[in-house]
């Protein structure tokens, strides 16, 4: 039983040392970053919230854009809207489905709600349901991502922070 175990080591060298020797280890190569799954493009931030809002508008909702310096990500944005919990999903799946007939935004892989991909950008939201019967508003909320998400840098402080002023 030692020896057969033994042969079978030596045989995974043989095996090592051949494919290292002939330049079959081509198949190991580091061929650098995967490509973006994008297709087109980058698209701004900005065009890609007008073309959500105005989608979204045209169902009767009213997004609100989050201020970017509540947002620790530089390619994401942040869009709410408080709407009747008996109409919210059908609003959102219409300005959806809007948001792909006039603007482009294709359907991208299901995640449990509703999602979108444009260029490099990705829309997401959850169906919020029927809710508590009690409350009038539901809050929604669609959150935008960009492929080359990165956090952003902190702000500076302090006094080196202040904008230089001109005495003249």
């Amino acid at each position: 039983m030692r020896v057969r175990r033994g042969l079978t080591g030596a045989a995974a060298w043989v095996v090592a040392a051949t494919v290292t020797l002939t330049g079959c280890s081509f198949l190991l190569r580091d061929l650098g970053p995967l490509p973006s799954t994008s297709s087109g493009p980058p698209v701004p931030a900005d065009t890609v919230v007008a073309e959500l809002t105005s989608a979204m508008k045209a169902e009767g909702v009213t997004l609100e854009r989050a201020p970017q310096e509540l947002i620790p990500l530089e390619c994401h944005e942040s869009l709410s809207a408080e709407l009747p919990p008996d109409t919210a999903d059908i609003a959102l799946t219409s300005g959806f489905a809007r948001a792909r007939s006039e603007f482009g935004w294709k359907s991208a892989p299901d995640s449990g709600g509703l999602t979108l991909r444009r260029a490099d950008w990705t829309a997401a939201t959850m169906l919020p349901g029927t809710g508590s019967a009690g409350s009038p508003t539901t809050l929604v909320v669609i959150s935008l991502q960009c492929d080359g998400g990165r956090s952003k840098r902190p702000l500076p402080t302090g006094p080196s922070a202040a904008p230089a002023t001109s005495l003249s």
